[in-house]
């Protein structure tokens, strides 16, 4: 018998050495597996006196019971990361588009969610404008983690990596030139907005008030203030570079992929950028759309980037998983109420009253329907527009361009100029995403 007992307590040595040199148990879990580790000596749960059972076998035994119980305190570790996330932690939403796909509209939805959110709109620009201009001597190929540097800088409610993009340069922190600060509520809230200076030409129309620089400091501290961020992009495309970044433990990022039928895009960008798109005004009133042309190209690098960005989130990676959401804005045009209803669910952030009373009074209006950067306006109507506004060779060049695209977002192909303009005909099929 005192065999035995030798054996079994050499057992529970090794049990006590291989729960030490585990990293994924919790200080918590550590002692109350210390308090365990009594109870199980003296009231032990494998019958040691059955002499059929070998060594190696009761050493086995042991062993899965260990790495049961270090599953199970895994899963319950994970278990209660997710709910101090939903809890009290903080949330992080990145909104990724691409131009003229109505990010600007689907942004209001978390923009107008209350006190509790820190909305920033476009911050990318400034990169952007900096990066890409003529006489700049940069390699290109940087982009998208210098992208990504900032995303982390703002998303941890510092304004440090953006101020370097800023142009003029802040002095001390301030700026007159934050692109679009006055679509930012949370950037003309009262401890935010600084008095208007005289001499200073530069001022906002924010909400009700005149706000003047933009004090980054006391930005920083509003957003440290919030429980929720937001930012809305059309400036990312290269979604490999954003692993970093959603796979940082200081944040909980939720992204939702917003599209959009490409010819819709097409079409809303030939009127927003009348003069950048020339070229295939030229090439409509031709009558021909050469696909060797360079702007010809351009779109269809976009679709594809579109396509592949997607592809890549709804394979739902592990480093994606629960984190990715696509929405179509044609779904969102139809039924905004429902769609914002289920982003908010994906974020896990709760559907605000003043984020729904917002949806309701700008998704069933006239008001802005003659202004093409408005986010007021008939919504359901907006999203069928376009059919309007462009001939059927240019619609069909795009379907030629972007047809995989189309394909996987749902979106029909028109035969004929007749069907092009059929109100009765819906050009998107009923999708889901998951």
């Amino acid at each position: 018998m005192k065999i035995k007992y030798a054996i079994v307590f050499i057992f529970i040595v090794a049990l006590v050495i291989i729960e030490k040199e585990s990293n994924i148990i919790s200080r918590v879990s550590d002692k109350m597996m210390q308090r365990q580790i009594p109870q199980q000596t003296t009231q032990p749960s494998l019958d040691y006196g059955n002499t059929t059972q070998s060594s190696p076998t009761v050493f086995n035994t042991l062993l899965s019971k260990v790495n049961a119980t270090k599953v199970s305190r895994s899963n319950r570790t994970e278990e209660r990361h997710g709910e101090e996330l939903g809890n009290g932690g903080r949330q992080h939403i990145l909104l990724m588009a691409t131009t003229r796909s109505g990010s600007s509209f689907v942004g209001e939805f978390f923009n107008q969610h209350g006190e509790n959110m820190f909305y920033l709109y476009e911050p990318l620009w400034h990169v952007e404008r900096m990066l890409t201009k003529p006489a700049e001597s940069y390699n290109g190929s940087l982009l998208p983690g210098i992208y990504r540097d900032v995303l982390r800088g703002l998303f941890l409610c510092d304004f440090a990596p953006l101020e370097k993009f800023i142009s003029p340069p802040p002095r001390d922190h301030v700026t007159p030139g934050l692109f679009r600060r006055q679509s930012s509520l949370s950037l003309c809230e009262e401890n935010v907005c600084t008095p208007v200076i005289k001499d200073v030409f530069e001022r906002f129309r924010c909400k009700n008030r005149q706000c003047g620089p933009l004090n980054l400091t006391l930005a920083s501290q509003s957003c440290l203030s919030k429980q929720y961020q937001a930012i809305k992009t059309v400036r990312v495309h290269q979604w490999e570079t954003l692993r970093p970044l959603v796979e940082d433990p200081r944040l909980n990022i939720k992204i939702i992929q917003l599209v959009r039928d490409p010819r819709a895009i097409l079409a809303s960008r030939m009127v927003a950028f009348s003069s950048k798109y020339q070229t295939w005004k030229a090439l409509v009133q031709d009558g021909q759309v050469p696909e060797n042309d360079e702007e010809v190209k351009g779109l269809q690098g976009n679709c594809d980037n579109i396509r592949w960005s997607a592809e890549l989130g709804l394979s739902q990676p592990g480093w994606l998983r629960r984190r990715y959401m696509l929405v179509r804005y044609e779904d969102i045009a139809r039924y905004p109420m429902q769609k914002a209803e289920e982003m908010y669910r994906f974020t896990g952030i709760p559907f605000s009253p003043q984020a729904r009373e917002w949806i309701l009074s700008n998704t069933r209006t006239t008001q802005g329907a003659n202004d093409i950067y408005s986010t007021q306006k008939n919504s359901s109507e907006q999203a069928e527009k376009w059919r309007y506004s462009i001939p059927f060779t240019l619609a069909q060049a795009v379907q030629r361009l972007c047809g995989p695209t189309m394909k996987l977002f749902g979106y029909k192909f028109v035969d004929d100029a007749k069907m092009l303009v059929n109100k009765s005909i819906s050009l998107c099929e009923d999708r889901t995403f998951s």
